[in-house]
């Protein structure tokens, strides 16, 4: 039962976390696509329109920014890259659309940073 509740209790931090970033990013003139836009290949926390690019926003949370930035692994990557494919494949342009892959990293007191085009392919 407890672990039940830790889990769920981390999923709601997650999703309060990419509501902070998702904000963020409208404050700063970003059109929100979408939320938690899920492919075949896998998830996209966020997907984002800046003028003509595509910005997909991969969240992670925890106690400390480094904390954060350790918990995006290889295969996870990967996985952001297959979807982001995916989600491209279906714009006017395709694949040859401009896009970028952000990672924004939320601390346990809720401070944003946000590293532009972390993820280059």
């Amino acid at each position: 039962m407890e672990r039940r509740i830790g889990g769920k209790l981390s999923w709601l931090a997650g999703a309060a976390a990419e509501q902070q970033v998702a904000g963020r990013y409208a404050e700063r003139g970003a059109q929100i696509v979408a939320h938690r836009w899920r492919g075949q290949g896998g998830e996209i926390d966020i997907v984002a329109r800046e003028g003509s690019t595509t910005v997909f926003i991969e969240v992670k949370k925890s106690r400390s920014h480094a904390a954060a930035a350790i918990r995006l692994t290889g295969r996870q990557m990967r996985r952001l890259h297959d979807a982001a494919a995916e989600y491209l494949g279906g714009l006017p342009e395709g694949l040859n659309s401009s896009a970028r892959f952000d990672v924004a990293l939320v601390d346990g007191v809720g401070r944003i940073e946000i590293l532009e085009n972390a993820l280059c392919a």
